[in-house]
């Protein structure tokens, strides 16, 4: 029967923390993300039994150093679960099970998250402010802010709650913010959308009102490039390069 997971020193959360920071940072094509989830583990994996260099340390390492796959910003839920599994002695076996079955729904609700939902929406939020005359600087500084934030608070909520669910965290999946929010940001992403795009093209026009013209011409050409492209093409991309269109025109200007 396998024990409690002992409480994690501070320092050792803040230490898994600041690795998750890096955890694709030894990414390759045979194990993917799995040295960076070692990597961010191993700080909690000095509280086994024989400290580090002790054999069930050497043993958890190269148990977690196989291939893992999953979103980056929700590797944090893996990484406590993982690390909670370990150190209350759970079965190998099951371990090594949930290792494999994690990353497809951590991947998909990640995605759906982060890159669908929450990239394109600090997007939009940095043109809005573009639009009202924010600077290049700012704009860059208020997309990279609120990005930022957001990720960073997923990472945290994820590195705590897995560490307190561990093998049970499939039930944290289910929360509002995971279940709903993809859903939620997208709704809010459209309406965005609908302030910021009139918004940008008006600071971009500037007093020309003479160009008017093109710019719908140019913005009807899109659209049916879009709809050529249908299913082909990812909301966060064009976001990105909606953006930095945008931001280049301001300090050409």
């Amino acid at each position: 029967m396998s024990a409690i997971a002992p409480r994690l020193p501070l320092r050792t959360r803040a230490a898994m923390f600041v690795r998750l920071l890096a955890v694709q940072g030894a990414w390759n094509y045979e194990t993917l993300m799995g040295n960076g989830i070692a990597f961010a583990l191993e700080p909690a994996l000095r509280l086994l039994p024989g400290g580090r260099g002790g054999e069930a340390y050497r043993a958890a390492i190269a148990r977690q150093d196989g291939y893992f796959n999953a979103n980056p910003y929700l590797a944090g839920l893996a990484v406590g679960a993982l690390a909670s599994a370990e150190l209350s002695a759970e079965p190998t076996d099951r371990i090594e099970r949930f290792h494999t079955a994690c990353c497809g729904p951590l991947g998909s609700v990640g995605d759906r998250l982060v890159w669908v939902g929450w990239l394109p929406w600090c997007s939009l939020l940095a043109l809005v402010a573009f639009g009202f005359g924010m600077g290049p600087a700012g704009v860059v500084l208020l997309f990279l802010g609120s990005f930022n934030v957001g990720t960073m608070a997923l990472r945290a909520w994820g590195l705590r709650v897995g560490y307190r669910d561990g093998l049970r965290v499939a039930s944290a999946l289910g929360v509002p913010l995971l279940r709903n929010g993809p859903a939620q940001v997208a709704r809010a992403s459209a309406l965005l959308a609908g302030i910021a795009i009139p918004l940008a093209v008006r600071g971009v026009i500037g007093p020309a009102r003479g160009v008017v013209e093109i710019v719908f011409a140019a913005a009807a050409v899109g659209a049916v490039v879009l709809a050529r492209f249908h299913g082909r093409v990812e909301g966060w991309r064009l976001a990105v390069v909606g953006l930095v269109l945008f931001t280049l025109i301001s300090v050409v200007r």
